[in-house]
C-alpha cells in the first residue's frame, strides 16, 4: 500500500476517532461535550480508559449514571480537569530505547515495529525525521520533532488494524509521517463549543511543538525526487552492470594472456635449453680443436717434459722439429760461412803480386814450386783471383740473408710457441677446474671454456641466458687455509672494487653487469666480454708499433682518465698497464677498454687534499714499472699521491709502445726494481736511436715522465695536450699558464734532443 492511500484512510476517520487518539498521542484531554460523529467501530480505541467508550450523550444516560460523582485521578486533583483522564498510550508501550514512560519514543523502537525482522534489520527509527504533512498549504507545513518521530509507526498500525495487518503496516509505516493533527483542525468536529477551547489549546500547543520538524514538499515534489532518484538508482545499477561485465571481460582477458604468457614462458624455457644444449656442443668441439691443434703444435713447437733433480722433479721445455730443424739451418749456414772464410783465407795467400813488386818467376821455378805445394799454392792470376773473390762474397751475402729468414722465423716460432704455452696451461688449468663441466651459474650465466686464471681467480666465457649476451665471468676463490680476517679483507677489497666499478659508465671502460656470491669462500663478477687480447699481449707478439697506433691507443686511455677524473668523486686506477688494457678486435688499430679496478683510489672530501692529494695506504701494490717515485718514498708518514700516478703510467706505455721496451727497469723483476730502487733513480728518460719517433711525441713522453710530482702535467692538463689534439698540434698556444708551461717544456725537449 502506497504513502497516500495509507493518508486517504486517515481522513476518513471520523472527527471523534481522531479526536481521540489525538488525545492519546499528544496528552490533551477530551472534550465530554456532544460530538458531531457517526458511529464507528470501537475497538480502535480498545486500548484507552472506560470513558473513550461511552456511546450516548448525556441526555440519554440514566440518573444513576449521570448523577455519580466521578473519583478524582490523583494526576486531576494536581493538575486540573484539563489534563487527559487516562495514561499516554506511548505509557503502555516498552520502547526498546528507555526503560520507563518518560522516555523519548523517537529514540526507540515500539514493539509492534520491533517484532518486524525486516524493520529491525533495514529501517531503523531516525532521531529526526522530516516528512511532508498532506492537506496543509506551505505556511501551515510543520516538522516532527524528535519525542514525535516514532508517531506514524504507532498510528498506521492502530488505523490500520481493521483492514490490514498490524506486521505489513509496521513494515509499511516505519517512515510515514502522520498528518492527523493538522487535518483534525479543518474537520467539523473542532468547530463544536464543547471543544473549542482544548481544540485551541491544542493547536496552539502542537503548532508551537512541531514549528521546526515540518516540510514544505508537495506530492508532485516528493514524487519527483522520488522519480530522480529511482532514475539515479537505475543509472547506477545499470553502470555496476557495465563494469561488472567489463570486469568479467578483463578477468577472462587476464585469463587468458595469463595462458599465453605461460604457453610464452614453455616456449623461451624450450628455447633457453636448446640454446644451452647448442652452446655447450660448440664449446665441447672448439675444446676439442683447441686439444687436437695443442697436440699438433706439441711435436711442432715442443712440450714440457719432466724432469727429476735429485728428490724433486721440475718441469723442463723441450723444442719441437720446427725448432730443431731451424737450429740444423742455423748450423748448416755456419758451416758454409766457416768453410767460405778458410776459402778466402787461401784464396789470398794465391793473390798474384802488383804489378813491378817482384820479378817474375823463370818456368823452372814455376815448375818447382808447383811440385812442392801442390796446386793449392799455385798464383794465380789477377782476373782468376777478383773472380774467386766475387764467388766468396755472393755466397757470404746470400748465407746472411739466408739466416736473417731463419732468424725471423726463428722469431715468429717463439712468439708462437708463447701462445702454445699459454695454451697449455689454460688447457691444464681448465682441465684441473672444478668448473670445466659447463656449469650455469646464478641460474642465468653458462659457463663456456676458461679464458685466463690468475692468482685466486678465474676468468670464463660465458652466455648470459637472459640478456643473451655473451660475459666473462670472473669466479674469486679464496684459500681455505687462510685465517678469517684475511678473507675478510680480500673480501672487502672485491666489493670495494665492484662498488667502484659498478658506477662506471663511458666506452673505454669495461662495463660490470653483476656480482653474486657461490658459497663461503668463492663468489662472482660478471664483466663486459671483449673478443680480442690485451695490449701486453701484441707487445710479446709484435714488440711495438707504429706511432699513429700508439698515438691512437693513448687517445682512448686519456678519454677515459678524464672521465674518471669529472666523476664525483674522482677515481684513480692506479694499475694502468698493457695487460689492463683490452684491444677490442685484438689489433692496434682499433678500440681499446680499460679493465681491473681492484687497486682504484676515490679520492673522496674526507680522504683527498687537492694541493698534497692523498695518502697510499696501499704501498708495494701495483706493477713496479709503470709507477711513479713518489709511490716508492719511504718516511713515518704515508706517500702522498693524486692523479698524476695515471699521468706518470700513461708515459710509460706509450714510451713501450714505440721502442717496445719499457724506459725503467726493462729487464728488472719487481724485486730487483724494489731493492736497488730503480724508479727512484729514474731521474730522466733516454730515447734509443731506432726506431724513429717525432720530436713531439718524445716532448709528450717527458711531460708524463717528469720525475716531481709538481713538474708532471695532472690528468686535466693531459687531456688538452697538443700533442693529442691533431688540429693544433703544431701550433702550441701560449696564451694560457698551462700552454706556456706545455710549450716552454716542449721547447726545452726539442733543443736537448737536438744537441
Amino acid at each position: 500500500m502506497s504513502n497516500l492511500e495509507m493518508m486517504e484512510e486517515l481522513h476518513s476517520l471520523d472527527p471523534r476517532r481522531q479526536e481521540l487518539l489525538e488525545a492519546r498521542f499528544t496528552g490533551v484531554g477530551v472534550s465530554k461535550g456532544p460530538l458531531n460523529s457517526e458511529s464507528s467501530n470501537q475497538s480502535l480505541c480498545s486500548v484507552g480508559s472506560l470513558s473513550d467508550k461511552e456511546v450516548e450523550t448525556p441526555e440519554k444516560k440514566q440518573n444513576d449514571q449521570r448523577n455519580r460523582k466521578r473519583k478524582a485521578e490523583p494526576y486531576e486533583t494536581s493538575q486540573g480537569k484539563g489534563t487527559p483522564r487516562g495514561h499516554k498510550i506511548s505509557d503502555y508501550f516498552e520502547f526498546a530505547g528507555g526503560s520507563g514512560p518518560g522516555t523519548s519514543p523517537g529514540r526507540s523502537v515500539p514493539p509492534v515495529a520491533r517484532s518486524s525482522p525486516q524493520h529491525s534489520l533495514s529501517n531503523p527509527l531516525p532521531r529526526r525525521v522530516e516528512q511532508p504533512l498532506y492537506g496543509l498549504d506551505g505556511s501551515a507545513a510543520k516538522e516532527v520533532s524528535e519525542e514525535q518521530s516514532a508517531l506514524p509507526t504507532l498510528m498506521s498500525v492502530m488505523l490500520a488494524k481493521p483492514r490490514l495487518d498490524t506486521e505489513q503496516l509496521a513494515q509499511r509505516g516505519a517512515g510515514l509521517c502522520f498528518t492527523f493533527v493538522s487535518a483534525q483542525q479543518n474537520s467539523p468536529s473542532s468547530t463544536g463549543s464543547g471543544n473549542t477551547e482544548h481544540s485551541c489549546s491544542s493547536q496552539k500547543q502542537i503548532s508551537i511543538q512541531h514549528r521546526q520538524t515540518q516540510s514544505d514538499l508537495t506530492i508532485e515534489k516528493i514524487s519527483a525526487l522520488e522519480n530522480s532518484k529511482n532514475s539515479d538508482l537505475e543509472k547506477k545499477e545499470g553502470r555496476i552492470d557495465d563494469l561488472l561485465r567489463a570486469n568479467c571481460d578483463l578477468r577472462r582477458q587476464i585469463d587468458e594472456q595469463q595462458k599465453m604468457l605461460e604457453k610464452y614462458k614453455e616456449r623461451l624455457n624450450r628455447c633457453v635449453t636448446m640454446s644451452k644444449k647448442l652452446l655447450i656442443e660448440k664449446s665441447k668441439q672448439e675444446k676439442m680443436a683447441c686439444r687436437d691443434k695443442s697436440m699438433q703444435d706439441r711435436l711442432r713447437l715442443g712440450h714440457f717434459t719432466t724432469v727429476r733433480h735429485g728428490a724433486s722433479f721440475t718441469e723442463q721445455w723441450t723444442d719441437g722439429y720446427a725448432f730443431q730443424n731451424l737450429i740444423k739451418q742455423q748450423e748448416r749456414i755456419n758451416s758454409q760461412r766457416e768453410e767460405i772464410e778458410r776459402q778466402r783465407k787461401m784464396l789470398a795467400k794465391r793473390k798474384p803480386p802488383a804489378m813491378g813488386q817482384a820479378p817474375p818467376a823463370t818456368n823452372e821455378q814455376k815448375q818447382r814450386k808447383s811440385k812442392t805445394n801442390g796446386a793449392e799454392n799455385e798464383t794465380l792470376t789477377l782476373a782468376e783471383y777478383h773472380e774467386q773473390e766475387e764467388i766468396f762474397k755472393l755466397r757470404l751475402g746470400h748465407l746472411k740473408k739466408e739466416e736473417a729468414e731463419i732468424q725471423a722465423e726463428l722469431e715468429r716460432l717463439e712468439r708462437v710457441r708463447n701462445l702454445h704455452i699459454r695454451e697449455l696451461k689454460r688447457i691444464h688449468n681448465e682441465d684441473n677446474s672444478q668448473f670445466k663441466d659447463h656449469p650455469t651459474l646464478n641460474d642465468r650465466y653458462l659457463l663456456l671454456h676458461l679464458l685466463g686464471r690468475g692468482g685466486f681467480s678465474e676468468v670464463y666465457k660465458a652466455f648470459d641466458l637472459t640478456e643473451q649476451r655473451y660475459v666473462a665471468v670472473k669466479i674469486h676463490q679464496l684459500n681455505k687455509n687462510w685465517r678469517d680476517e684475511k678473507k675478510e679483507n680480500y673480501h672487502k677489497h672485491a666489493c670495494r672494487e665492484y662498488r667502484i666499478h659498478k658506477e662506471l659508465d663511458h666506452p673505454r671502460i669495461v662495463k660490470l653487469y653483476d656480482y653474486f656470491s657461490l658459497d663461503t669462500d668463492s663468489f662472482c663478477t660478471v664483466l663486459e666480454y671483449c673478443e680480442g687480447n690485451d695490449l701486453d699481449f701484441y707487445l710479446k707478439q709484435h714488440k711495438l708499433m707504429s706511432e699513429k697506433e700508439a698515438r691512437s691507443i693513448i687517445m682512448q686511455i686519456v678519454n677515459a682518465l678524464k672521465y674518471l677524473n669529472e666523476i664525483k668523486p674522482p677515481i684513480i686506477h692506479y694499475d694502468l698497464k698493457p695487460g689492463n688494457i683490452l684491444l677490442v678486435n685484438g689489433t692496434a688499430c682499433g678500440e681499446i677498454k680499460i679493465t681491473d679496478f681492484g687497486l682504484s683510489k676515490i679520492m673522496d672530501d674526507d680522504s683527498y687534499n687537492s694541493v698534497d692529494g692523498m695518502e697510499l695506504t696501499s704501498q708495494g701494490a701495483g706493477t713496479y714499472w709503470y709507477l711513479p717515485p713518489e709511490c716508492f718514498v719511504v718516511g713515518k708518514e704515508p706517500p702522498k699521491i693524486s692523479n698524476k700516478v695515471d699521468v706518470w703510467s700513461v708515459g710509460v706505455i706509450f714510451y713501450q709502445c714505440l721502442y717496445g721496451r719499457k724506459p725503467f727497469g726493462h729487464n728488472q723483476s719487481q724485486q730487483d726494481i724494489l731493492q736497488e730502487n730503480t724508479i727512484l733513480k729514474a731521474t730522466e728518460v733516454q730515447f734509443p736511436p731506432k726506431p724513429v719517433v717525432t720530436p713531439e711525441a718524445k716532448a709528450f713522453i717527458r711531460r708524463c715522465l717528469a720525475y716531481r710530482k709538481e713538474d708532471r702535467i695532472d690528468v686535466q692538463q693531459l687531456a688538452c695536450d697538443p700533442y693529442l689534439l691533431p688540429h693544433i698540434r703544431k701550433s702550441v698556444s701560449t696564451s694560457s699558464p698551462a700552454g706556456a708551461a706545455i710549450a716552454s717544456t716542449s721547447g726545452a725537449s726539442n733543443n736537448s734532443s737536438s744537441n
